[in-house]
């Protein structure tokens, strides 16, 4: 068997899995046709609106396997098989896409069920986990919160989709030579989400859409997931900034100090050969490079996290205001966490501006080296102005943790035994 042969017939296998229709068979098999029931649809969430949640997530992880397993499993089968079928289609990435693609249209357009299938996706994020994690974490911290936030499955989904796609072209190699294909595919993959997906928006707009059911559970995976945010963004500003960041700088200030040294494998990092009256000027400024060179990397992932965990927080705390629209606390805290975000982006480009401004401060070039030392100075007080400020607004965010409405929701509690329906 030729190595294409080998790679078309994977695909195939990767169709017919991803047209496994977990949700209809397990619906059938408790005496409903799904088709008829609910929304019509055989996704895991008309399983669990149809049949309950403990069926409904074992049809999401079902699905999701279905599409995760044949992209993770592509490359080292058809590799056994053949290892020249691993580039039959250009390369192993290309491969993989391919039993993404097969498996996402198999649950799509699953011909076990005359092409009539689900939404795509629980299979489509099996999928995109095994191909792109970083962006596929994300997505699916989206859906997670919009979904808690807002109760609607369907906004939920088109979300994830819509920041899969952002967070994916994001990456510096996004569109660059292999990593491309992947690219498309949570382009493409993203788009058809929507589409099936239209129905629902249409009732979105309409205000007519399904509403999942409101309740403890809820509102105590609310309260945690807010502040579990507010949490790592607190705590991890406060350390950085107040611990790791100086303490980085004085550690490289003391080896180029005591150098030669066991810290510096004994090895002289400042030439003997330099005038005396220079020695302590070369040394400041070798010191304050190595550690600006230690702490630079960090600051992109730095304000990633404190996106993340503000997008978060402040999206879990427009919840409150709609419930208890009587306390003006639950108003202040999502003022307090809105302004916070704000600060995050306007310090995250002032950051970056700092960063190139700290190594053009020792560019061979004299005037570019002059300029960059007058600019410095004042953009890094701005930076940790901001950052300072940013990281107080995220500890009295925290504070006001001890403020969150209690587990029932208000407009429950004063009714006993009623919770508001979907």
């Amino acid at each position: 068997m030729s190595p294409a042969a080998v790679a078309a017939l994977f695909l195939v296998a990767s169709y017919l899995i991803g047209a496994i229709p977990f949700g209809y068979l397990i619906a059938r098999a408790k005496g409903v046709d799904l088709f008829h029931a609910g929304s019509g649809n055989i996704g895991a969430t008309n399983v669990g609106r149809v049949l309950g949640r403990k069926y409904g997530s074992l049809v999401f992880v079902l699905d999701f396997l279905k599409g995760a397993i044949p992209v993770a499993a592509v490359v080292p089968v058809t590799g056994n098989l053949d290892p020249d079928a691993v580039t039959a289609l250009g390369s192993a990435d290309a491969l993989r896409v391919g039993a993404a693609l097969a498996a996402f249209l198999g649950h799509l357009f699953p011909v076990t069920l005359g092409f009539r299938g689900g939404k795509g996706v629980a299979t489509g994020a099996g999928t995109v986990f095994v191909l792109v994690p970083g962006p596929a974490a994300l997505a699916v911290l989206t859906w997670g919160v919009v979904a808690l936030v807002t109760r609607y499955v369907s906004l939920a989904s088109v979300a994830a989709a819509v920041v899969l796609v952002l967070a994916r072209l994001a990456a510096p190699d996004a569109l660059g030579p292999g990593a491309g294909v992947v690219t498309a595919f949570c382009v493409v993959g993203a788009a058809l989400v929507v589409v099936k997906h239209k129905g629902n928006i249409r009732r979105l707009l309409a205000g007519t859409e399904n509403q999942v059911g409101d309740g403890p559970m809820r509102q105590t995976l609310l309260r945690g997931l807010h502040l579990l945010a507010l949490g790592l963004w607190f705590g991890g500003a406060a350390f950085f900034n107040f611990v790791s960041a100086p303490t980085i700088f004085a550690s490289f200030e003391e080896v180029v100090n005591t150098a030669p040294s066991d810290r510096t494998a004994h090895v002289p990092i400042v030439p003997a050969d330099i005038p005396q009256e220079k020695k302590d000027e070369t040394k400041d400024a070798l010191a304050k490079a190595l550690a600006g060179s230690a702490v630079g990397p960090i600051f992109p992932k730095y304000f990633l996290m404190q996106a993340v965990c503000g997008a978060v927080a402040l999206l879990t705390a427009l919840a409150w205001p709609r419930a208890e629209p009587g306390r003006l606390v639950h108003r202040w805290r999502v003022y307090l966490i809105g302004l916070a975000v704000v600060l995050v982006a306007v310090s995250w480009p002032i950051s970056e501006h700092v960063s190139q401004l700290r190594v053009e401060r020792f560019n061979p070039d004299s005037a570019i080296a002059k300029m960059a030392r007058a600019a410095f100075g004042t953009w890094h007080l701005v930076s940790l102005l901001l950052s300072f400020v940013t990281t107080c607004l995220a500890g009295v965010a925290l504070a006001l943790g001890a403020k969150l409405p209690a587990s029932e929701p208000a407009n429950s509690a004063a009714q006993p035994g009623v919770r508001s329906a979907a």
